[in-house]
């Protein structure tokens, strides 16, 4: 059986991942389990790949100059748990521990607030473009890590759309879920 390259969570830090730190963050409610994922997409300018710009706007370190797109969100302070880039390589800016501000005002199976009790893990991409095979491969190995990391999450995976419909589109139509499903199901299925 081949390692995972996301083997294990330990004290809320997934290993394998690079570590950048959020100060965008704040604590979970007392006695909150993790029960669900949130995959969203995310590029900077929107469409476009690479030159670092997640990485600065999840840190507050984004130049708002650089573009006048950056302007439209100049002064918003994020995060995501997670972030899978192109390449398939995945950064962490959140302990799982902690609260990560991605999912905004939100409902998943009427329970309110999903920030309170999910992981959100940021794909970067675009609602308009495919996704690479690296990051499916990535966000496969990942997923099967939290589940057993957080045994309620079972299959509570959700797109940003699903738990905030009139307010976000993300991952949006380009993500193939049945792909990932079907790849997460050989994955958990290899692993028993």
């Amino acid at each position: 059986m081949q390692q995972a390259k996301f083997a294990q969570v330990q004290d809320g830090i997934l290993a394998g991942a690079t570590q950048i730190a959020s100060p965008n963050f704040n604590a979970r409610p007392a006695d909150t389990d993790i029960q669900l994922i949130v995959i969203h997409n995310i590029s900077l300018p929107p469409s476009q790949f690479g030159g670092g710009y997640i990485q600065q706007f999840f840190q507050n370190k984004l130049d708002w100059s650089i573009h006048p797109y950056f302007q439209t969100i100049e002064g918003m302070q994020v995060s995501a748990h997670l972030l899978i880039l192109r390449t398939g390589e995945v950064i962490q800016f959140v302990n799982f521990n902690d609260r990560s501000w991605h999912a905004g005002r939100s409902s998943y199976l009427a329970q309110q607030e999903c920030n309170d009790y999910s992981i959100g893990i940021e794909l970067e991409g675009s609602d308009d473009l495919p996704f690479e095979a690296e990051q499916y491969q990535a966000l496969v190995d990942v997923v099967v890590t939290l589940r057993q990391a957080y045994p309620k999450i079972q299959n509570h995976i959700a797109g940003h759309s699903d738990i905030a419909p009139k307010r976000k589109t993300d991952p949006g139509l380009y993500f193939d879920w049945q792909l990932f499903r079907q790849r997460l199901s050989k994955k958990t299925s290899s692993d028993l």
